[in-house]
């Protein structure tokens, strides 16, 4: 059984609109699996890594459910039949806990003011 992976979204424009792409060998580590990966669609190689070759900050790849931050990166082992996803990380916004509260003018601020010296 080959490795497949899971294509999201932003990246899917570079593998020809596929969702899940699937090898036709099952290469023994992350890197191996990428660099073939890219061998088919070189345009995915750019958005997932850097000039320097390293994941880019806002790229997430897991083998499984396994984030390969949290493994041996690249050189994460990849079984027979696994699938890799590579996910775009969340970040941003604000917790609705502490959203910060919207200013309102008050009734005779400078606007209530203009309006009546226009009176």
């Amino acid at each position: 059984m080959a490795v497949a992976f899971y294509i999201p979204s932003y990246l899917r424009t570079f593998t020809e609109g596929h969702a899940r792409v699937s090898l036709a060998t099952s290469p023994a580590t992350v890197q191996a699996a990428l660099d073939e990966l890219w061998a088919r669609y070189p345009g995915v190689r750019d958005r997932v890594v850097t000039e320097q070759g390293e994941l880019r900050p806002h790229v997430n790849v897991f083998v499984g459910e396994d984030n390969i931050r949290d493994r041996s990166g690249f050189k994460t082992a990849v079984d027979e039949g696994a699938e890799i996803s590579i996910i775009p990380a969340v970040s941003g916004g604000c917790s609705p806990t502490r959203s910060p509260a919207i200013p309102r003018p008050a009734a005779g601020g400078r606007r209530g003011r203009q309006a009546r010296d226009r009176r």
